[in-house]
């Protein structure tokens, strides 16, 4: 008799298999490499994500819309969204050189599966959006209550926040030192004042 599935168990397994991803992308991680990574053999991968690697490919992109939703609300308490905002890009600038070297998992995807997986890269243009709409939520707000001077309409704001985004997981690659990406963020972040 087969027991029920084990969420947290799944969720580690994901987790797991979203740092390979994040590291080789989808095309370049196998299923050998999930199996050693996880832990898991091919078989009881299988059983768990009967859509094989693209589900458990899916599944990690799920994972980070998850976090997504969690800074959301940080940001709806945040009695200084904007701050916020422009803090978790100036963060960039600290992380470990290996975390420079992965770049963004939706990013990445994006990118990668352009022209490979339209359906995995619809998931990424999702969060992308899903993020937009967030971003020209707050600065809208913001903008209303005074606390923004820019005159720039939210929504042209928001998707440059998304093109600098990707822009600077690029940059991150090539430059992978504090003081550099701290001048380029800062840089970039002037029009948000």
């Amino acid at each position: 008799m087969k027991g029920r599935p084990n969420i947290y168990q799944d969720k580690e397994l994901i987790l797991k298999a979203q740092k390979l991803f994040w590291e080789k992308g989808f095309t370049a991680t196998s299923l050998s490499d999930l199996s050693v990574a996880t832990g898991a053999g091919a078989g009881s991968l299988y059983n768990s994500f009967k859509g094989g690697k693209k589900e458990l490919f899916s599944k990690s992109l799920e994972q980070r819309r998850e976090d997504f939703e969690d800074f959301k609300q940080i940001l709806n308490k945040s009695e200084d969204p904007i701050g916020l905002i422009k803090n978790f890009f100036l963060n960039i600038a600290n992380a470990e050189y290996n975390d420079h070297m992965k770049g963004c998992i939706v990013a990445n995807t994006l990118v990668e599966m352009t022209f490979v997986d339209e359906n995995l890269k619809d998931e990424a243009v999702e969060v992308l959006k899903e993020t937009e709409k967030l971003y020209t939520s707050v600065i809208q707000e913001q903008q209303n209550k005074g606390n923004l001077k820019t005159k720039l309409q939210a929504t042209v704001l928001a998707k440059y926040l998304i093109t600098f985004w990707c822009g600077i997981n690029s940059l991150r690659r090539m430059y992978p030192d504090k003081k550099t990406l701290k001048t380029q963020i800062d840089l970039q972040l002037q029009l948000l004042q």
